[in-house]
């Protein structure tokens, strides 16, 4: 890759502007964070000093139930950020303009990975800690073992799951097929995969990179070995979204 193929601030510049334009990518941008820090305090807050278990047996994991939720939100913006390019011949416009394939590509990436990045890391520490409000003498506080750990890695898998979408929306040219194919993915597979493959579920892309949120490993992955698990799915679909771009005709 040459210095020519890289992001330059000018076109990271007018990534930011199609993404803001795009009022199904700032909606979904916004759900992520709704979604995960509402859902967390709401279910914390109906059930959360009911007893010690009450948010899951592994009370970290349950600190961020609503991440379950929050994920789908992500998938929505990822999908919807990269779509734009695919309609009304968007896309040639905006090789005219950044004629070099791979610049545009990553440039794009690059800010749809940050405003990720910046949306889930505020998510993880206001579902934190709005959620443990509501725990009563169950609360876990900051600076208890495994939370910064938690709190900074949730807002990396929600990133990563939204690059996942991101390369899946370049490589089919549609985020309405990857959303219809990879919320299912997330949410059932995994389950019935583990049942019938000895613990293979671990290796999926959502339960891998949720094990960053868990007290006790649960499996063969340790934290950070599953967010790296679910970082080479986000990096095989864009690696599968650059080749697509690169060589399909606009």
């Amino acid at each position: 890759m040459t210095a020519a193929a890289l992001p330059n601030l000018p076109v990271l510049y007018s990534e930011w502007i199609k993404i803001r334009s795009s009022r199904a990518a700032i909606g979904s941008l916004t759900a992520v964070f709704l979604a995960t820090a509402g859902i967390t305090a709401l279910t914390a807050a109906a059930i959360g000093t009911a007893d010690e278990g009450a948010m899951g047996d592994d009370r970290l994991l349950g600190a961020f139930y609503g991440v379950n939720f929050g994920q789908i939100a992500a998938i929505a913006f990822g999908a919807t950020a990269f779509a734009g390019e695919f309609r009304n011949g968007a896309l040639r416009v905006s090789l005219t303009a950044v004629p070099n394939r791979t610049r545009l590509f990553l440039s794009k990436v690059a800010v749809i990975a940050g405003l990720a990045f910046l949306v889930g890391q505020i998510t993880g520490v206001v579902t934190f800690v709005a959620g443990q409000a509501f725990m009563g003498s169950y609360a876990l506080g900051l600076g208890e073992p495994g939370v910064p750990r938690a709190v900074f890695g949730s807002g990396v898998y929600l990133m990563l799951i939204a690059l996942l979408a991101a390369g899946l929306t370049a490589l089919t040219r549609s985020a309405t097929l990857v959303m219809s194919l990879l919320i299912p993915f997330l949410l059932i597979l995994p389950f019935v995969v583990g049942q019938v493959a000895g613990g293979a579920g671990q290796f999926m892309p959502d339960r891998a990179g949720q094990m960053v949120l868990r007290a006790v490993s649960d499996g063969s992955l340790g934290p950070w070995t599953g967010l790296g698990v679910c970082g080479l799915w986000s990096l095989t679909a864009l690696a599968g979204g650059w080749i697509a771009l690169s060589r399909r005709a606009a």
